[in-house]
């Protein structure tokens, strides 16, 4: 395997406007996505085999039948039997969550624990002065604290004894970075890597078409015309007027959520019926078990909550549940706890600093969406989940850990501890860890890195 020749593959590249790109890997495979899902579309319409349709593959080809009744007669299904991977790089984090706002979405985000800020580029929408002073400021904060606070973290948790310096450091860098990526702004670019099928890239780019973002607009775009140019027989669907005007509505005018008055934690709607709930398969589970998911039958249960924009970008991962995309103002106030970590000589400077980012931003000529940009992602949002008992339990016991970012970590608990008054009478048993507030050196091993 480390002998795969990569120089003959044929990546497809396509350019968004405003900076960026988009990539369709090009695996090399012999079979590939419209060939798969014709050879699984045949598979649905006769028994002669795997062998028979590889005869008809192999004889004409995936093109006419992927244009004539996947795109052509549209049986979605089909397409939902070819795969492709999309890279896509040099996008702002607003972009990177919105293509992730999808309950399907498989893939994987730059983490911002690895990225270097001090020279990472920052999206100015508004391409004049006073925007990129309000960026660059964020990166000035951020450089001249970074240090500083190091230091700090290495006083209030002196490394013990038999713990090695190499993952102690690292577990400081990363402590470091969860309170510093609260004075960071949304608009820091990323890459993302996206894994669908060819039907759900169809059905996202849809939406995507309407984004009030323009650079999710030009991502979208980028997004299409890569795909059509890597399978043309599987995109370039017809597109109804109606069904347009109907996205481009909703999602201008309803895709955020933005509540000013939301409340810190408040469970909004409980419809769980507990008479569908087996006592024997609640109080019986293990640790590490998921619950059967056909347990989601009992109903939902619905939370509110304040989150600021770093954390959620955690917590939108969890895709079992149902959330509205918060809108990032900074009307409900920045999360206080970023500036309680900071070193005690700092806080004021910070707070200060913030108020005049405030001014700056508030005096931007442009919509509240694009206002985001500009915004750190320690400012909180107003946050609407909705979800299964499965998905709940789940959520709350991956996330109520010593290895998640403290700001998350205590809304998960607070979900966690819900269920447990709620439905504990009942059998469900919760596994949470018993050293939740912990600093763990064990966060810096928490790394990808080739041998």
């Amino acid at each position: 395997m480390p002998n795969v020749k990569i120089d003959n593959l044929n990546h497809t590249h396509a350019q968004i406007e405003g900076g960026g790109e988009v990539i369709i890997l090009d695996t090399g495979s012999t079979v590939g996505p419209e060939a798969e899902a014709m050879l699984q579309a045949l598979h649905s319409r006769s028994i002669g085999g795997l062998e028979s349709h590889l005869k008809i593959l192999s004889e004409k080809g995936p093109d006419n039948f992927m244009k004539n009744f996947y795109v052509g007669y549209g049986h979605k299904s089909i397409g939902d039997c070819g795969t492709t991977s999309i890279f896509i790089e040099g996008v702002s984090m607003l972009v990177a969550k919105a293509i992730q706002d999808w309950a399907l979405y498989s893939g994987q985000e730059s983490s911002t624990r690895y990225i270097d800020f001090q020279t990472q580029p920052f999206k100015n929408p508004l391409d004049t002065k006073e925007g990129e002073e309000i960026l660059e400021s964020y990166r000035k904060f951020y450089i001249e604290t970074l240090e500083p606070t190091k230091k700090y973290l290495k006083s209030q948790f002196p490394i013990n004894e038999g713990e090695k310096e190499t993952i102690y450091d690292k577990a400081i860098s990363a402590r470091a970075f969860d309170i510093l990526r609260g004075f960071l702004p949304t608009g820091s670019t990323t890459n993302l890597a996206w894994h669908t099928n060819l039907r759900q890239a169809a059905d996202k780019i849809a939406l995507l078409r309407h984004h009030p973002l323009i650079e999710v607009r030009n991502t979208g775009k980028a997004i299409e015309q890569a795909l059509l140019s890597a399978f043309p027989n599987s995109f370039g669907h017809k597109q109804y007027e109606e069904t347009e005007n109907y996205n481009k509505s909703w999602m201008m005018e309803d895709y955020y959520y933005h509540n000013k008055n939301c409340p810190d934690f408040k469970v909004v709607r409980n419809s769980v019926d507990t008479s569908l709930l087996p006592k024997k398969v609640l109080e019986s589970r293990p640790p590490k078990t998921e619950l059967p998911r056909h347990l989601a039958e009992a109903g939902t249960l619905q939370f509110e909550f304040l989150l600021d924009f770093g954390s959620f970008r955690d917590l939108q991962r969890h895709r079992a549940v149902t959330q509205r995309m918060p809108l990032l103002t900074t009307e409900i106030g920045f999360e206080k706890w970023y500036l309680r970590e900071l070193p005690e000589e700092l806080r004021a400077n910070a707070e200060t600093f913030l108020k005049e980012q405030e001014k700056k931003i508030n005096n931007l000529k442009i919509s509240k969406e694009e206002k985001q940009y500009y915004i750190a992602m320690g400012y909180n949002t107003s946050n609407r989940l909705t979800g299964s008992i499965p998905s709940l339990v789940y959520l709350a016991e991956l996330r109520a850990t010593r290895f998640v970012h403290p700001t998350l970590r205590a809304k998960a608990k607070m979900i966690a501890d819900t269920l447990s008054e709620l439905f504990g009478k009942f059998g469900l048993v919760m596994h949470l860890d018993k050293e939740i507030d912990r600093f763990d050196i064990k966060r810096g091993e928490h790394d990808i890195v080739l041998k």
